[in-house]
């Protein structure tokens, strides 16, 4: 059975009445509504329908109302057409600090381009200060921008005093209506707002399609330019199909708009009632009464949002704002109504909808409970959860994404710089070098070498769990070019969650990879989680005089990489169940595989340096190589290989939080050429358990490369070189990528 989706502020289905009256115009009525012949007149006479219908929806006239491709255009349209339009009158905005990023990010892109932006706060329950709105107002505002109810919490804003603050200064007030508009009235001659965006996708219309309602007289920059489309305000081709959907989800909202209100708040407030008497310590955000009807933004103390909803398996939410509800960092909306950090990392949005039954939320807050009490801390655990080990996947008990969940590097960065360095005589390699593993001098002769790593591998098979921890733990040893000796155990578990049989899997799993590498599992320590996690502290031994490091890379020297990139985003894929079973093997194996091979053979070499790829992708290790180093390095992308599908998943945005943060962290060190956003992720992309970077004279390269063929390891590639350091740049990565010229 599917899972009862209680997630309708996200996106609502299409309602069965609204693909109906769109068919025709996907099967039959094809034609462009500019056209004068038969074919156009019908699609027109279908558009200007579809605008009556949402006129009358928002009590407007229709040639107020233009459409667009969706709520965000709307919103950039609105903000960004008074903004340019009435510079020469001023350029301050105001908006409030609970708007959603398709208003934030606008300003954002404004304030950039020479405009002034004041973000008003919020109280307690969302809800704006009038006063301190109204005192931010000056002789150079031009627009105040404020939501008419919010996507997270659900709290309604005071549109109509806000609008009556605008009048009496002179100022255009526009507000974004996609989460309001088919859930409570929405009329904008009573609201009194100057423009006012729609969004289809948030009541049963398609994705894709909007409308901005632009009051008469007001005047807008255009957007988009071209013919002269809708009043010659918004340049392309009609989406008929769509706008005719837009218009009958409207027509339906109309008629059926007191009906829906008491159907919404009937199953919200039984989902209410329900999560509050069992679970007396959370807490409800919002207004209790100025709130959307269908919205419940609930926190539960000391519990991971995202790990709460990989365990869903019944239910369908939000952890905060579906656009981006894979962010790492906690919502702006509760930070702006100061929600305590330990509820607003446990803030899970439900919105009810058409589809719900009572019995549906029965079902789903019985769910909800239960896995609750399971992730409380032990001493408020009310029941143990039980779980059949043959169901177990481990992605729904995580919340980490393997190694994209390391700490930011620019922050870690700075924290370090401030430790005090190590005076050891035979500490040979620390912490000075960014290599992840430390040598200490026993003898002339011999050193140790010591490494540690501990995280959330993101599979599902608990014995792959434990191989892939264990691989990637080896690696920093074999990166250094020492030989493995033993390693302890680090383990987080959740064991009154998960049966023990899952534990010995996983400890199974990373027994035989150490045993592939030659070494024994010794001991090591165990703690209880609330989520899986393995790791190995691994001790190695090396010639003193043999230590290979990553901070002696040589101009000339070419660089190779012996595993594809890619991991961080198909990891990604996985835990959205979007892998077909071929690739998800093909990922774990890849994310298994120990880099003895290439370790033990680039011994036989001159090799300059070497590290490893894991959480900082490979520009992040490329550039703590180059710091270290203090010479520059020229790659060719092109040669650079990747897993396959990584770059489609990429493309759709399927990309872990690291990886975001990898790019920012080298953005002021990398020369990125011509290669778009999705490139440059794909080479910062955070790896688990990735391959080796190695840093060869350039006749040992190529011997090095035939070594590992020979040896069955096919994918070992030369992606760059390295040369001088320009000591007046801060470049130090130059990625060149071959332009192919149309024909």
């Amino acid at each position: 059975m599917e899972p009862i989706y209680l997630d309708y502020n996200a996106t609502t289905p299409i309602a069965k009445e609204v693909s109906e009256a769109m068919l025709p115009y996907l099967e039959h009525y094809f034609g462009n509504p500019s056209s004068i012949h038969v074919f156009g007149v019908k699609a027109k006479i279908a558009v200007e329908k579809a605008r009556r219908q949402v006129a009358e929806l928002i009590c407007c006239e229709a040639s107020e109302v233009i459409f667009s491709s969706g709520g965000t255009e709307s919103n950039n349209y609105a903000i960004k057409g008074i903004a340019f339009a009435n510079r020469r009158h001023g350029n301050h905005i105001i908006t409030s600090a609970v708007e959603h990023p398709a208003v934030f990010e606008v300003c954002r892109y404004l304030e950039k381009n020479g405009f002034e932006i004041s973000i008003i706060p919020v109280d307690e329950q969302g809800i704006i200060r009038l006063n301190e709105l109204e005192a931010a107002i000056r002789s150079n505002t031009v627009l105040i921008t404020v939501m008419h109810a919010n996507n997270e919490v659900g709290s309604i804003q005071p549109i109509e005093e806000i609008s009556r603050i605008a009048k009496a200064h002179h100022v255009f007030f526009h507000s974004d209506a996609a989460q309001s508009l088919g859930k409570i009235p929405v009329d904008v001659r009573t609201l009194g707002v100057d423009l006012l965006s729609i969004a289809g996708h948030k009541l049963y219309a398609p994705k894709g399609i909007g409308a901005l309602y632009i009051r008469n007289g007001v005047q807008l920059e255009k957007l988009i330019h071209g013919a002269g489309h809708e009043q010659n305000l918004r340049a392309g081709t009609e989406n008929v199909l769509e706008i005719v959907g837009l218009g009958k989800a409207c027509e339906m909202a109309r008629e059926h708009l007191p009906q829906n209100i008491e159907q919404y708040k009937k199953t919200r407030d039984y989902l209410q009632k329900l999560l509050t008497e069992a679970l007396p310590d959370s807490k409800i955000n919002g207004h209790r009464e100025k709130r959307l009807p269908n919205t419940l933004s609930i926190s539960f103390p000391h519990i991971e949002a995202i790990t709460l909803i990989a365990r869903l398996e019944g239910v369908a939410a939000s952890a905060g704002a579906a656009c981006h509800s894979e962010s790492i960092n906690g919502s702006a909306v509760l930070k702006a109504m100061l929600v305590p950090i330990d509820y607003a990392m446990g803030t899970i949005r439900f919105s009810t909808g058409h589809a719900n039954t009572m019995t549906d939320i029965k079902i789903a807050a019985d769910e909800i409970i239960n896995t609750v009490r399971t992730l409380m801390p032990k001493e408020e655990k009310i029941e143990k959860h039980a779980v059949a080990d043959n169901k177990i996947k481990l992605t729904r008990y995580t919340h980490g994404l393997g190694c994209a969940c390391k700490i930011q590097p620019k922050h870690l960065e700075k924290i370090l710089q401030t430790l005090q360095p190590v005076f050891d005589k035979n500490v040979l390699v620390g912490t000075e070098t960014c290599d992840d593993a430390t040598v200490y001098r026993l003898s002339d002769d011999i050193a140790i070498v010591q490494t540690l790593d501990f995280f959330t591998p993101v599979v599902d098979d608990a014995y792959d769990f434990g191989a892939i921890a264990a691989a990637n733990a080896l690696s920093d040893i074999y990166a250094m070019g020492a030989k493995p000796l033993f390693a302890l155990n680090i383990v987080g578990f959740p064991e009154n969650i998960l049966p023990l049989e899952v534990l010995e899997q996983i400890l199974k799993g990373a027994q035989n990879k150490a045993a592939e590498a030659g070494i024994a599992i010794l001991g090591g320590h165990t703690i209880e989680d609330t989520e899986p996690k393995f790791g190995m502290v691994v001790t190695g031994s090396i010639c003193a005089d043999k230590i290979v490091k990553n901070c002696t890379a040589q101009p000339g020297d070419l660089l190779v990489l012996t595993k594809p990139l890619g991991t961080g985003i198909l990891a990604t894929a996985l835990k959205r169940g979007m892998l077909d079973d071929a690739l998800r093997k093909e990922l774990s194996e890849l994310m298994a595989t120990l880099n003895k091979i290439p370790a033990e053979t680039m011994l036989n070499f001159q090799v300059s340096a070497c590290t490893d790829i894991t959480g900082f992708g490979l520009l992040g290790h490329l550039k703590e190589m180059c710091t270290a180093s203090q010479c520059n390095v020229r790659i060719d992308f092109d040669e650079v290989p990747f897993l396959r599908e990584v770059k489609n998943f990429a493309t759709a945005g399927v990309v872990p939080g690291g990886t975001y943060h990898n790019l920012d962290y080298v953005a002021d060190y990398v020369d990125f050429g011509t290669l778009n956003r999705t490139d440059r992720l794909l080479l910062c992309d955070a790896q688990t358990s990735g391959g080796l970077l190695v840093a060869l004279k350039s006749v040992d390269a190529r011997k090095y490369l035939e070594a590992l063929r020979q040896k069955s390891w096919k994918s070992a590639v030369i992606i760059g070189e390295f040369f001088e350091k320009d000591v007046e740049s801060t470049i130090m990565i130059d990625v060149r990528k071959v332009e192919h010229s149309s024909k």
